[in-house]
C-alpha cells in the first residue's frame, strides 16, 4: 500500500471513533434530559438526513477540490455540531449538523482509494478501512459509554480552565466537549494527506445543474448488472445495520437489563465480529467473485431474529460476534464491486455521492419508521424480529436478482466479470 493509505486510514479511524462515541453520548444526553424514547431512536435518522438531501451535490464537492481538504472541512463541521449540542441546540438538531459533515466526509474517503491505488488493490484496501472503521466503531461506543460513566463523568465535570464557565453540568455534556479535540485531531491529519495528481472537477455555478447529473449516474449504477446488485446489498445491509445500533442498545436494556455503559459494550462486541470478517473477506474474495457472497446475507437475517431467545451474556457476546462477522464478510466484496464499477461508470466521488444517498436513504426511511412505531409501543423485539424477516427476504429476492441477469444476459455477466478479473490483476 502507498504511504498516504496510512494517512487516510488515520484520518478515518479518528474521525470514526469521536462519530460512535458521539452517538452513545448524545443517547445518554437525551436520556438525562428525559426526553421520550421515539427521540433516542430518531438519533439515527436524523444523522442520514444530510446523506439523503445533500446526495447530488456532495459527490461533486469531493471531486472539486483535494480530498484531504474536503475531508478537513468536514471534520470541522462536525466540532461544529458537537458545540451546538453544548451550548443550547436541540440535541437532535445539532447530531443532524454533525451528519452534514459526515455526509460530506464519506465521498472523499471512499474516492480517494480509487484514485490512490489500483483496481487490483480496492478489495484488500477496502478490507482494512472497513475493519479500521469497525475498531474505531469497536472503541468509539466503549469511549462514549465510559465517558458517561460516574467515575469518568466526575472527573471531567471537574476539570474547569481558570476564569471560563462554560455551563457544563451533565456528564453527556462533559464527554461531548472531550470528543471536541478528537475531530480536531483527525481535521489535523486530513491536511497531512497527500495530493494524487487526479484533476479535479469544478463545481458547475448553477447548482441545480447538478440534479440531472445525479439522477443520470444513479440510474446508470441501478441499470449495471453487478452495480445493481451490489448496490442493492450494501443499501440494505447499512440500512438495517444503520439502526440496529440502536437497537442493540435497546434490545440489551430489556432482556439484559443493561444501562447505557454496559450496553454500549455489545455494540462494540457487534463490531468486534464485523471486523473480524471484514479483513477476512478482504484476504479470501476477489472482485470478480463478489456475488457469491450474497447468501451471507439471508442467513444474517435469519440470525438476528434469534436474537430475542437470548436472555444470558455468556450466550449475547458469542452470538453478537458471529452475526457481526457474517455482515463484515457480506459487506466488503460488495462494496469493492460497487466501487468498481462506479468508478468505471462516473468517476469516484460521484458513485460514492449515488451509494450514500441509497444506503442512507435506506437508513433515514428504516429509522423514521422505527421511530415512529417506538411512539406508538413497538418493542425492541418486536423491531428486531422484523429487521431480520426484512434483511432475510430482501437478500432471497435479490439472489434471484442476480441469478435472472446470468440466465438473461450471460454474455453481459461474463464481459463484465473479466473486466473485473483483468482490473484485479
Amino acid at each position: 500500500m502507498k504511504r498516504g493509505f496510512y494517512t487516510i486510514m488515520s484520518a478515518q479511524f479518528f474521525s470514526s471513533l469521536a462519530d460512535n462515541a458521539l452517538f452513545v453520548t448524545a443517547v445518554e444526553l437525551l436520556r438525562t434530559e428525559g426526553a421520550p424514547e421515539w427521540q433516542r431512536a430518531a438519533l439515527v435518522p436524523m444523522f442520514a438526513l444530510f446523506y439523503v438531501v445533500l446526495a447530488p451535490w456532495v459527490g461533486a464537492f469531493a471531486d472539486s477540490m483535494p480530498k484531504g481538504r474536503v475531508m478537513f472541512i468536514s471534520n470541522a463541521i462536525k466540532v461544529v455540531g458537537c458545540l451546538m449540542m453544548l451550548f443550547g441546540s436541540h440535541p437532535l438538531l445539532a447530531y443532524g449538523v454533525v451528519g452534514l459533515g459526515a455526509a460530506a466526509y464519506s465521498p472523499a474517503k471512499y474516492g480517494i482509494l480509487t484514485e490512490l491505488l489500483p483496481a487490483s488493490q480496492l478489495v484488500k484496501a477496502n478490507g482494512w478501512i472497513e475493519g479500521l472503521t469497525i475498531t474505531s466503531i469497536i472503541l468509539g461506543v466503549l469511549v462514549g459509554g465510559q465517558l458517561v460513566a460516574p467515575h469518568i463523568a466526575g472527573v471531567l465535570l471537574d476539570f474547569d480552565l481558570p476564569g471560563l464557565d462554560l455551563g457544563i453540568d451533565l456528564p453527556a455534556e462533559a464527554a461531548i466537549m472531550a470528543l471536541v479535540p478528537v475531530y480536531a485531531l483527525a481535521a489535523a491529519i486530513n491536511l497531512r494527506i497527500p495530493l494524487t495528481g487526479v484533476e479535479m472537477r469544478p463545481m458547475p455555478r448553477n447548482a441545480l445543474a447538478l440534479l440531472p447529473d445525479f439522477w443520470t449516474c444513479n440510474r446508470r449504477l441501478w441499470r449495471d448488472r453487478l452495480g445493481q446488485i451490489s448496490l442493492s446489498t450494501t443499501t440494505l445491509f447499512w440500512g438495517v445495520s444503520g439502526n440496529l445500533r440502536y437497537i442493540v442498545l435497546a434490545w440489551s436494556a430489556v432482556a439484559l437489563g443493561y444501562g447505557t455503559t454496559q450496553a454500549s459494550a455489545l455494540v462494540g462486541v457487534v463490531a468486534i465480529g464485523t471486523a473480524a470478517g471484514a479483513v477476512l473477506a478482504s484476504l479470501r474474495m476477489r472482485l470478480e467473485h463478489a456475488a457469491r457472497v450474497i447468501p451471507l446475507g439471508i442467513a444474517m437475517g435469519l440470525v438476528v431474529i434469534l436474537m430475542n431467545a437470548i436472555h444470558s451474556i455468556w450466550v449475547a457476546v458469542p452470538f453478537l460476534i458471529v452475526l457481526g462477522g457474517l455482515g463484515g464478510f457480506l459487506v466488503v466484496p460488495m462494496n469493492a464491486l460497487l466501487q468498481h464499477r462506479g468508478h468505471n461508470l462516473m468517476g469516484a466521488g460521484r458513485s460514492i455521492a449515488v451509494q450514500n444517498f441509497n444506503e442512507q436513504t435506506a437508513i433515514l426511511g428504516m429509522g423514521v419508521l422505527y421511530s415512529l412505531f417506538t411512539k406508538m409501543g413497538l418493542s425492541a423485539y418486536g423491531a428486531i424480529a422484523a429487521f431480520g424477516l426484512l434483511v432475510a427476504l430482501v437478500m432471497l429476492a435479490i439472489q434471484r436478482w442476480h441469478a435472472h441477469n446470468v440466465r438473461r444476459h450471460p454474455k453481459e455477466m461474463v464481459h463484465l466479470r473479466r473486466m473485473a478479473r483483468r482490473d484485479h490483476h
